[in-house]
């Protein structure tokens, strides 16, 4: 037909016009799927919580920076008497500090004298320099500073004790906080025979200026160690076959019927007000306790600690082992 422009036989085509198309390709489904649990406030970035949360650890880094660089600092024993003291027990020491102009007496010229026959620097400073360098302790005119303490491993600890050629006798200090109760310990240990110290990393006191000089030069002949986990060296060491004797006021048995060998030994003593902790108690081999008069309180860390190793030294004697 001359007016029908379709050729016959011809197929209209299908979807070749441009536009939208059956079906979304999968982005509805997509667009519905969530994005995971919401982070907790102090995650999320510009979130209050975030900022607090993120200045707090700021706060704490300073914090332990700040802790980093004063142990590893230098110490300033201050005082005349503390000073002489200090001196005369063979402290380790870098610098003495004189204050200008100080009214010089017997305790100042032996002080000099002594850090010059030691070969210790000897420097002249204004007093408000000494007072900063002591954090504003009385000083009397006169600092000893104290090179940061060396402290040696368990392994070492225990390695001094068998090639002293005595039965090993090892202390170990949990959580003993006051730096003069170390230095008394450390003091006794030596007294009694001890080959070494060992202190936790963590609650506990270090060996500051005031233990040194409490220790009377102690510190400078018996090895102090530190361990990162007191519970587990002293597994360690009872592995190695020392016996692991706690000092408690609730022990299993006092010192005058402890009835067993005392060779190789650990003595554990506790803080000053709460004694061992739980974990270190159990893994002791036996306790000890000290017999009191009614009435009296009990000892504190140090002394009892004296009283127990001046026993276990009077055994040994008796037996021949020292």
């Amino acid at each position: 037909m001359a007016g029908n422009s379709r050729r016959r036989g011809a197929v209209r085509k299908q979807g070749t016009k441009k536009g939208s198309v059956i079906g979304s390709g999968g982005q509805r489904r997509k667009g519905l799927e969530g994005k995971g649990p919401t982070p907790k406030a102090e995650n999320r970035p510009g979130h209050p919580a975030q900022r607090r949360a993120a200045a707090a650890a700021a706060r704490a880094e300073q914090k332990r920076a700040a802790v980093k660089k004063a142990e590893e600092a230098p110490e300033i024993i201050a005082g005349r008497n503390p000073v002489v003291e200090a001196l005369r027990a063979g402290v380790p020491a870098t610098a003495l500090y004189v204050a200008l102009n100080i009214d010089a007496d017997d305790r100042v010229t032996e002080a000099v004298r002594m850090a010059a026959d030691k070969g210790i620097s000897i420097l002249e400073v204004p007093r408000t320099e000494l007072d900063r360098k002591t954090n504003g302790a009385v000083h009397q005119g006169l600092g000893l500073q104290v090179p940061p303490f060396s402290y040696a491993s368990p392994a070492e600890l225990l390695k001094a004790a068998r090639e002293s050629g005595d039965p090993p006798l090892l202390v170990a200090l949990d959580g003993v906080t006051d730096p003069r109760n170390l230095g008394a310990m450390i003091r006794s240990a030596a007294a009694f025979g001890a080959h070494g110290v060992l202190l936790p990393s963590r609650r506990s006191a270090g060996m500051t200026a005031v233990a040194w000089r409490t220790s009377a030069g102690a510190a400078a002949r018996l090895p102090v160690g530190m361990a990162t986990n007191l519970t587990r060296q002293l597994k360690a060491w009872a592995a190695e076959g020392l016996l692991i004797a706690g000092l408690d006021a609730d022990g299993s048995m006092d010192i005058d019927t402890m009835n067993i060998d005392v060779d190789p030994l650990v003595v554990v003593v506790g803080s000053e007000g709460r004694g061992l902790s739980r974990l270190v108690r159990e893994t002791c081999d036996f306790t000890v306790s000290i017999p009191m008069a009614a009435g009296v309180e009990s000892l504190n860390a140090s002394v009892a600690g004296a009283v127990l190793l001046a026993e276990i030294a009077r055994r040994r004697r008796a037996a021949g082992r020292v």
